[in-house]
C-alpha cells in the first residue's frame, strides 16, 4: 500500500469515527461477536499459518494464541456495557449542587503495530480492546510472519469494512508511511530499537502510545524452592514457542547450594517434555528466520553446554539448550536471548542479588521460585519489573483480570481486560452543575469575611 493509499484509508476511518457509528455499546458488542465467529471460521488457516511461520503445532497455536484471543473477546463482551457507563464519583461540598462522574470515551483512530513471535494473539488481542473501547483501527502486522499476517488481513477484510478496521501489510516503507500520519493513539509491541523510533515519531505529533517491549527477564530459584516443580515450569516457559516469548525467563539465577540438583532436573524435564531428540519433535517450533537463527547460534558457548547445543540450519531449529557456569561476561548475557538458550548463573547471597538487580534495566517479567515469604515480599515490593509470578512462569499474562505491560526499558502502559479497555479510552472528568443555586463565594470582589470563612471551611 502506497503512502497516498494509506492517507486515504485513514481519512475514511476518521470520517467513519466522526459519524458516531462506533460509539453505541451495542455496535461494539456486535463487532466483537463478528470477530469471534471469524476467528472460529478461520481457525484452520490460522493454525496452518502459525505452523509455516514459527513451526507451531495446532495445540500450541490454540493454547497460546487463538484461545487467548477468544478469551479476551468473551471477557470484553461480558463487561463492556458496564465499563462504558458513566461512573459516579463523590462531589466536594464546595461544588454543591452538582453531580460528578467519569466517562470513558474512545481515543478515535488507533494504530496497532504487532510483532512476529505471537503474530495472531498480539494482533487480535489489542484489536479486541480497541473495538470494545469504540475506536476505529489500522493494523500493521509484522513482515517477519508473512503467512499469519496474510491470514489476519484476510480475516479482517472478511469481517469489517475498511473504514472501520483495516490491515496494512508490508515492511519498513509501510511502517514509515503509517508513522507519518496523525493517529489518536498508537499501540506497539516489539523490540526496543523500533519502539524508540515509534515513540520519537509519536512525540512529534503528541500522540499517546503504549509500548510493549521486552528485556532480560530473570528467574530466581532459591534453596527453599521445590526443585522438581521449578524445573518443570521453567522448562515449559523458557522453551515455549522455541524460546521466542517476550516474557520467557531469559536467564536463571540459582542458589549455589542447589544448582547442581536444579540443572539435573532441568535436563530430565527437557527430555521428558521434548524427547531425546527435540529436533525431531513435531510439536517443537522453529526460529522465525535465518538472521535470528544465526544470532542465536552465536550465543551458544559449547564449553558451557550441559544439554542441547545442537541445531539444524535447514529447518532453523535449535534444540533446548542449557549452559552452566555462565557469567555476566558471556555473550548470552549481553542481550535479550529470545530463543531456546537457558544460561544458568549462581548466587550465594539472596539480598545482595536483589540489590544487584535493582541496578539493572527494568525487565518485562521476573520470576521467583521460593517458599520464603520474606524473600517474596522483598522481590515484589522492591524490584521494578512489568509483572511476573511466584513459583511459576509466563502465566500472569493469560489473566484477563490483570493488566499486562512493561516499565522503563521494557515498555510503558498496559492492556488486557479492563486495563486494555482503559488503554484505548480517554476518561473524561465531568461536573454537571445545577442552576437553581449559585453560591457567591467564588466571585469577586473578595471582601466578605463570611465568604472567606466559608471558603476555609470547604477547602481544607
Amino acid at each position: 500500500m502506497t503512502a497516498q493509499e494509506i492517507e486515504r484509508l485513514l481519512e475514511n476511518q476518521r470520517k467513519f469515527y466522526r459519524s458516531g457509528a462506533t460509539i453505541p455499546v451495542a455496535f461494539r458488542v456486535e463487532q466483537l461477536k463478528n470477530l469471534r465467529r471469524a476467528i472460529q471460521t478461520f481457525e484452520p488457516e490460522i493454525c496452518e499459518a502459525l505452523l509455516n511461520d514459527l513451526g507451531k503445532s495446532a495445540y500450541e497455536a490454540y493454547m497460546c494464541e487463538i484461545g487467548l484471543a477468544l478469551s479476551e473477546i468473551s471477557h470484553m463482551t461480558r463487561n463492556v456495557k458496564k465499563w462504558a457507563k458513566p461512573r459516579r464519583v463523590w462531589t466536594p461540598l464546595a461544588q454543591f449542587p452538582s453531580r460528578s462522574y467519569r466517562q470513558a470515551v474512545p481515543r478515535g483512530s488507533v494504530l496497532i503495530m504487532s510483532p512476529w513471535n505471537y503474530p495472531f494473539l498480539l494482533t487480535i488481542g489489542p484489536l479486541v480492546d480497541a473495538i470494545a473501547a469504540g475506536n476505529v483501527a489500522t493494523i500493521k502486522p509484522s513482515a517477519y510472519s508473512p503467512a499469519t499476517s496474510a491470514v489476519v488481513a484476510k480475516l479482517v477484510a472478511a469481517t469489517f469494512a475498511p473504514e472501520y478496521v483495516a490491515v496494512v501489510t508490508g515492511g519498513r516503507e509501510e511502517n514509515a508511511a503509517l508513522l507519518d500520519q496523525k493517529f489518536d493513539f498508537i499501540f506497539f509491541t516489539g523490540g526496543q530499537t523500533v519502539g524508540k523510533e515509534v515513540l520519537r515519531r509519536a512525540a512529534e505529533r503528541l500522540t499517546p502510545v503504549v509500548l510493549e517491549l521486552g528485556g532480560k527477564s530473570p528467574c530466581i530459584v532459591d534453596a527453599t524452592s521445590n526443585i522438581k516443580v521449578a524445573a518443570k515450569r521453567v522448562v515449559f516457559g523458557k522453551f515455549l514457542n522455541c524460546g521466542q516469548t517476550c516474557v520467557a525467563p531469559d536467564y536463571i539465577l540459582c542458589e549455589r547450594s542447589i544448582k547442581d540438583a536444579f540443572v539435573a532436573e532441568v535436563v530430565k524435564e527437557i527430555q521428558r517434555q521434548y524427547g531425546s531428540n527435540p529436533l525431531e519433535n513435531k510439536d517443537y517450533g522453529k526460529i522465525v528466520n535465518a538472521k535470528h537463527f544465526e544470532r542465536l547460534c552465536g550465543l551458544i558457548d559449547p564449553k558451557k553446554v550441559v544439554c542441547g547445543g545442537v541445531w539444524d540450519a535447514t529447518s532453523q531449529r535449535i534444540a533446548p539448550t542449557v549452559m552452566d557456569g555462565v557469567t555476566a561476561a558471556d555473550a548470552a548475557m549481553g542481550e535479550e536471548i529470545f530463543g531456546p538458550i537457558m544460561p544458568i548463573l549462581t548466587f550465594d547471597d539472596f539480598d545482595a542479588t536483589v540489590d544487584e538487580l535493582k541496578a539493572k534495566e527494568k525487565p518485562l517479567a521476573l520470576y521467583l521460585f521460593t517458599s520464603d515469604k520474606r524473600r517474596v515480599k522483598r522481590v515484589v515490593t522492591e524490584l521494578a519489573y512489568g509483572g511476573g509470578c511466584v513459583n511459576d512462569v509466563v502465566i500472569h499474562l493469560a489473566t484477563t483480570e490483570m493488566g499486562f505491560g512493561g516499565v522503563g526499558e521494557s515498555g510503558m502502559g498496559a492492556y488486557h481486560g479492563k486495563t486494555g479497555f482503559d488503554a484505548f479510552s480517554h476518561v473524561k472528568s465531568i461536573v454537571d452543575k445545577a442552576t437553581w443555586l449559585d453560591l457567591p463565594m467564588r466571585y469577586q470582589p473578595y471582601k466578605s469575611k463570611l465568604y472567606a470563612a466559608a471558603l476555609r471551611m470547604f477547602l481544607r
